[in-house]
Order: structure tokens, then C-alpha cells, then sequence
């Protein structure tokens, strides 16, 4: 017999340590792959119905580990969806301003954990150093460094600091000013080009077909972003660009990552320049303890740093959601699409694939 059944994982890096993969093999070459998403923060949904409205908000935030402010985000925008709320013009620039900040820190611990990956430690350290310098500006805002719990119905829970839009311009700076040395160590290094161009193809008719969102989309030349198709918080006050490329494999995806930081960073300083100097952050509430939201259904979604996140919640006018379910990113990149970019390549890719396709594995068993 010339095929064997290999088990990739649940060790690797790729998945935040529960992932695995069943590979069908013959030699290092893949024929086939079955992935196993574990069990890891799994239940959400489910919890999220015997709880009240606010204390869904820590738990929310677990579904995405790296990047949890988008998760506040879209279950905010439910919630006021369903209550009817409107959010005061400064909230929203305080929003698109804070999600962008999270998308900036979520590319640079994916591109730490890609450079780990493939032995460009130095450029590991860069990113990881890097993303602290958020994570120094996050504290300061919440109190938290990871999970925030910051953004809430009505908009936030307060406003920026004195200061503190300085300092956050001077930190963006600091990391921009890395670019250059970002591009000629790894992005534009030839070792980096041989790891990653031709691995894990996806076509644009693939990536559609499948579901694709996010980068794995975009980097098969299609421009499709939440944040232009339909506008939330202040997004439809700044003017910006989807980056995108053509290649649709492993290589583009990074690059098209890359690019997007530029832009959100360059999308943070629009932002502020137009933000009101002066408003209301958050529009009052009931007692969040026993607030009851009308009865009714309501379906939003936003671009996450991994792609389309939609919410689907259902009230029966109590104190808790009756129905939760969460469309989240990496349940297509993480499962169909991962599956087809693996036929015919390397064992020794697997770990570049999955991280080009940026998963994050509770993400896809809530």
C-alpha cells in the first residue's frame, strides 16, 4: 500500500494548539485532508441564552481570542438592532477607530505566528514587540490588554483620555516607520517567496463557491469588504482602499495582510482628523442588569480582520437572548477551504497553509 493516514496536530502552532488535521498521504504528498476543529471555548451560543444581555460581553469576547473586538462589536450592533438604539456621531468614530487598532494588532500576531512559523524569528519578535505597543494603548483606554469589553450598546463604555489620540498617532508611527525592514527581511526576502508562492492555490471561483471570506478572498482579486459594501460606525466618513491581489495562494494572502494593516493605520489617521472633537460616546441605557429587549429578530455583520462576522439573534422580548448563532470566518476558511488548499501539497506546508489562511479555531465550534 502506497497511501497512509498521518494525524497532523493538535500541537501546531497553525491552530492555537487544539487543531487537527487527518492527512491521506502518498510519499509527502497530500491526497486528501479531513479537519478536526476540537474542542476548544466550544458552546457560546448556547451560554449566551441563559445569560443576560451585559454579561454576554466577557464571554462574547472568547470566541476570538487574538481579536475579540469584533466580537463586541457585532453583538453591540445586534443588541441595538433589536432595542432600536442609535449611537452618538463620536461613538462611532470611536468604534471604527478602536477596530481598527485591533485589526493592526491582529495582522501583527498573524504575521508573527507565519515568520515563527517559517523560521524568520527575528521578524517573530518585531511583530510580537510590536503588537505589545497596542496592547500598551488598549490597557490604557479599558484597563485590559486582551479582552476589552469596551464597546456596548449605545456605543462605548468611555471616552478617549486627554492625550491619548497623541499617543496613539506616535505608536502607529513607531510601527510604520518598521515597515521597510518588515518588507526587505521577510516580505520581499526570496526564501519567504519560494515558502509561500504556488502553496495552497484557491481560485476566486473556489474561494466563492466555498464561502471564502476576508483575505482568502481578496487575495484571488475580489474586492469585497463589509466596510464599503454596507457602512457601520463612521466607516462611510473616511475614504479607503481593499487591498487586494491575484495569485490566491499563500503568498498573496500574506501580502494582501500586509497591505491592509498600511491601510487600516492610514484609515486610523483619517479617522481622527474628522472625529468630533466634542459629543456624546454612548447613548443611555436601562439597568443592564434587567433590561429587557423587545421582542423581535435581528441579522448584522461587519469586516473583521479575518472577513465577514454576522450575527444572528433572536429575542422574545426577556432578559436574555433566546437564540444566538454567530457566521463567523475561519468556520469556511478553517474547514472547506483549508481542505481543498491542502490536496496535492507538501506535508511540509502544512503549518504555511493554515496560517495563511488565518484561523482561529473557537471560531469555528461555538
Amino acid at each position: 500500500m502506497r497511501e497512509l493516514k498521518l494525524y497532523f496536530g493538535p500541537q501546531h502552532l497553525g491552530m492555537v494548539g487544539n487543531f487537527s488535521i487527518t492527512l491521506q498521504v502518498e510519499g509527502d504528498r497530500i491526497i486528501k485532508a479531513e479537519s478536526n476543529p476540537g474542542y476548544l471555548h466550544r458552546g457560546f451560543e448556547k451560554l449566551m441564552e441563559q445569560r443576560t444581555w451585559i454579561q454576554n460581553f466577557p464571554l462574547v469576547c472568547r470566541i476570538n481570542v487574538v481579536e475579540p473586538d469584533h466580537m463586541e462589536l457585532i453583538y453591540s450592533m445586534g443588541v441595538e438592532k433589536l432595542a432600536g438604539i442609535e449611537v452618538p456621531e463620536r461613538g462611532k468614530y470611536i468604534r471604527s477607530i478602536f477596530c481598527e487598532m485591533a485589526r493592526v494588532a491582529s495582522h501583527l500576531f498573524g504575521a508573527w505566528a507565519y515568520a515563527n512559523m517559517l523560521g524568520f524569528d527575528t521578524v517573530a519578535n518585531w511583530a510580537m514587540y510590536h503588537r505589545d505597543l497596542l496592547l500598551d494603548m488598549f490597557e490604557e483606554l479599558t484597563g485590559a490588554r486582551v479582552y476589552h469589553i469596551y464597546l456596548r450598546p449605545g456605543g462605548v463604555r468611555r471616552d478617549f483620555p486627554d492625550g491619548f489620540t497623541d499617543r496613539l498617532v506616535k505608536t502607529l508611527h513607531k510601527i510604520g516607520g518598521k515597515v521597510p525592514d518588515y518588507n526587505a527581511t521577510f516580505f520581499e526576502n526570496r526564501l519567504f517567496q519560494k515558502r509561500a508562492e504556488g502553496i495552497g492555490i484557491v481560485t476566486r471561483k473556489e474561494a466563492m463557491r466555498m464561502g471564502a471570506v476576508g483575505h482568502t478572498l481578496k487575495a484571488t482579486g475580489l474586492k469585497y469588504d463589509i466596510r464599503k459594501i454596507e457602512p457601520y460606525a463612521a466607516y462611510d466618513h473616511v475614504d479607503f482602499n481593499i487591498p487586494t491581489r491575484t495569485g490566491g495562494d499563500a503568498y498573496s494572502r500574506l501580502l494582501t495582510i500586509r497591505d491592509d494593516m498600511i491601510e487600516s493605520v492610514h484609515m486610523i489617521f483619517k479617522l481622527i482628523d474628522k472625529m468630533p472633537k466634542t459629543g456624546e460616546v454612548y447613548t443611555k441605557t436601562p439597568n443592564p442588569f434587567k433590561w429587557k429587549i423587545p421582542a423581535g429578530e435581528a441579522y448584522v455583520r461587519c469586516e473583521s480582520a479575518r472577513g465577514e462576522l454576522g450575527l444572528y439573534m433572536v429575542s422574545n422580548g426577556g432578559t436574555n437572548p433566546y437564540r444566538v448563532h454567530f457566521n463567523t470566518p475561519s468556520f469556511n476558511n478553517g474547514l472547506t477551504v483549508l481542505e481543498k488548499a491542502l490536496e496535492g501539497e507538501s506535508i511540509s506546508d502544512v503549518g504555511n497553509i493554515m496560517i495563511s489562511l488565518y484561523v482561529v479555531a473557537p471560531e469555528i465550534d461555538r
